[in-house]
């Protein structure tokens, strides 16, 4: 039960969020098990001002073709799959977007299954 935000610099293709979306559902659903149709994101861009990374942290260069991409989702994967996912997803924005993968940035958040709410103001798997 993933909830995915999605964060780039304003590109010149109004349609370039989506695609890095449905690459990073896609990669989700392979790599971890999401369930079909199991896809929430927020995708937002930002200009200059408003998206501020350091282009070599961890010896790393960044450009502003940089994809922050942070991924809440219950506790409980391996670090394997964890990796499989990091990898899965770079990969695949760099194949299909030609994103670089130093600018692949993934973040994951692990929360407890009571921490969410689907709908109609109740906890699906609060016990």
């Amino acid at each position: 039960m993933p909830l995915v935000r999605i964060d780039i610099k304003k590109h010149q293709d109004p349609t370039f969020a989506k695609r890095v979306g449905k690459l990073v559902y896609a990669a989700m659903h392979s790599a971890i098990d999401v369930p079909e149709n199991d896809n929430f994101q927020i995708l937002a861009e930002h200009d200059e001002n408003h998206f501020i990374y350091d282009p070599t942290f961890m010896g790393i260069n960044r450009t502003d073709g940089l994809v922050i991409i942070q991924i809440t989702l219950m506790e409980g994967r391996t670090t394997e799959k964890k990796k499989l996912l990091y990898k899965t997803i770079a990969e695949s924005l760099n194949t299909e977007l030609a994103v670089r993968l130093e600018d692949v940035f993934i973040n994951l958040v692990e929360v407890k299954r009571e921490n969410w709410s689907f709908g109609n103001g109740i906890g699906q798997f609060a016990v």
